[in-house]
């Protein structure tokens, strides 16, 4: 348990100027490896969540089947946000009426990454246990991604329904109907020794002539590209997820025939943002009469859904009384 002290954010009449919740230093440093092949229309990320998976799906009590369904949308929106060029975060919404109603995960240029599940553990009790898979977890709904680059910019969102099987598929779904390049995404999460890890294999079809041999008709792009699929595919989950193999050595096993050139690294870090400040701006969206409901013993409590870490308020903090103050 974490001792609580004086400057303790999440206390009642905590310091304003240090309010963000306590949260772990947590980065792996070559989480994102991209690469590209060759004079070939291909182009990809793997990213390795390591550790920050365990910490991240650690922070929540849910059921091993939905830490796995996390951590794969984790991993998949860190691989996704890491391949635009803006200030701001990325997010993965899935919403549903399955024993998953809601999954979220977002991430920054900066590369702080956060996220949560909320579950209905009855209805999960009635599903096929840790073999369930997203269709089946989360229901019928709508999957939606969001690139959000501050109050300054227009934000652009993506939205489709809840179709295919695993949350790879729903991806594959999305990109097919919502965007104008082909992609393929490979996901895998899951609890060894050392914790819950997650990793996400993404490969996009460049558009266009940058980069590719100018000699190379169409046909044979579309050839380069079906390669690089089949390739892709024989990967192992257990590969995947398995922290003695590096990046660059599991890629050189799926694509060093195929002119393998692997870019930067980028890293990735636990990614909170919650803050004292933020919630109370919050309450004060709340009447009088509601704040008066939530207190309880001359405290309101809120919990952030993604760190799930508890901030305290007394009642004379929020409100009227606190702007009479």
């Amino acid at each position: 348990m974490r001792r609580a002290s004086v400057t303790d954010p999440t206390l009642p009449n905590a310091p304003h100027d240090d309010d963000r919740s306590p949260a772990p230093n947590v980065t792996v440093a070559e989480a994102v490896q991209p690469f590209h092949l060759w004079d070939k229309p291909v182009r990809g990320r793997l990213v390795r969540l390591g550790v920050l998976a365990d910490v991240l799906l650690s922070r929540h009590d849910n059921p091993d089947v939905v830490k796995k369904l996390t951590g794969q949308a984790l991993a998949l929106t860190a691989g996704l946000a890491t391949a635009l060029k803006y200030q701001g975060s990325f997010s993965l919404q899935a919403k549903g009426d399955g024993a998953v109603p809601m999954l979220l995960a977002d991430c920054t240029d900066a590369g702080t990454l956060r996220g949560y599940a909320r579950a209905d553990n009855d209805r999960l009790a009635l599903l096929n246990g840790a073999d369930a898979e997203a269709g089946a977890l989360l229901g019928n709904g709508y999957l939606a991604f969001t690139c959000d680059q501050g109050p300054e910019m227009e934000r652009y969102q993506g939205i489709v329904s809840l179709e295919g099987e695993t949350l790879a598929e729903m991806t594959g779904h999305y990109f097919q109907t919502s965007e104008q390049f082909a992609s393929r995404v490979w996901l895998a999460a899951g609890k060894g020794e050392e914790g819950w890890r997650g990793t996400a294999l993404i490969l996009e079809r460049v558009a266009g002539e940058g980069g590719i041999d100018p000699e190379m008709d169409d046909e044979t792009q579309d050839d380069a590209w079906d390669t690089a699929i089949a390739l892709a595919s024989t990967v192992k989950e257990e590969e995947l997820l398995d922290d003695s193999l590096a990046s660059g050595q599991l890629l050189h096993r799926l694509f060093h025939a195929e002119g393998l050139a692997l870019g930067q690294p980028r890293p990735l870090s636990y990614g909170c943002r919650c803050s004292r400040a933020r919630l109370s701006s919050v309450l004060e969206g709340f009447s009088e009469e509601d704040l008066d409901e939530m207190t309880q013993a001359g405290e309101i409590s809120m919990t952030c859904e993604f760190c799930n870490t508890t901030f305290r308020f007394a009642r004379s903090e929020v409100g009227a009384a606190s702007r009479q103050g």
